[in-house]
């Protein structure tokens, strides 16, 4: 007896089954959940280190360097970017997608301090911020006025536009 005879025998099951496939379709489509793009956490942690007066190159090699080999080491961090500039080291740490921000915020900072003793006295403590998600924004919209002032400006925006 093949798969299809038991369908042409018996009918009813045959309508049962088909109702039943029918059913738990029209429940899968109702909370099937629908997204123009995916739901990703992309987190970029910033630490921020400034030695009024130094050169890039003291900044490269006596505080970049040493924060970069030390949060390197870090779990889910996807790579490294950093620029010394006069007097001011910035190194973007870019976190792996779907890694927690605040682990990764927790264990970056972390690593931070364990390399201050290497850091020159002189300088400021390092700053460690955080960004998670898009940080560009979208669009920009400017507005001006030949009859309304600055802040006349301001308020209209707040109370009309926004």
């Amino acid at each position: 007896m093949a798969f299809t005879d038991i369908f042409i025998k018996r009918p009813v099951l045959s309508l049962v089954v088909s109702l039943l496939i029918l059913l738990i379709g029209f429940q899968a489509a109702t909370h099937l959940g629908i997204r123009q793009y995916p739901k990703l956490s992309n987190t970029v942690v910033t630490v921020t280190t400034s030695y009024p007066g130094a050169s890039p190159d003291l900044m490269q090699g006596f505080i970049t360097q040493p924060i970069e080999q030390a949060v390197a080491s870090a779990e889910g961090v996807d790579y490294i970017t950093s620029s010394s500039v006069q007097g001011t080291s910035t190194i973007s740490v870019y976190i792996k997608l779907n890694v927690d921000p605040n682990s990764a915020l927790t264990e970056v900072s972390s690593k931070v301090s364990s390399v201050r003793y290497l850091i020159p006295r002189e300088s400021n403590d390092p700053v460690i911020t955080k960004s998670t998600g898009q940080t560009t924004a979208v669009m920009y919209l400017g507005f001006a006025s030949d009859e309304l002032s600055g802040p006349q400006i301001s308020d209209y925006l707040a109370r009309v536009v926004q």
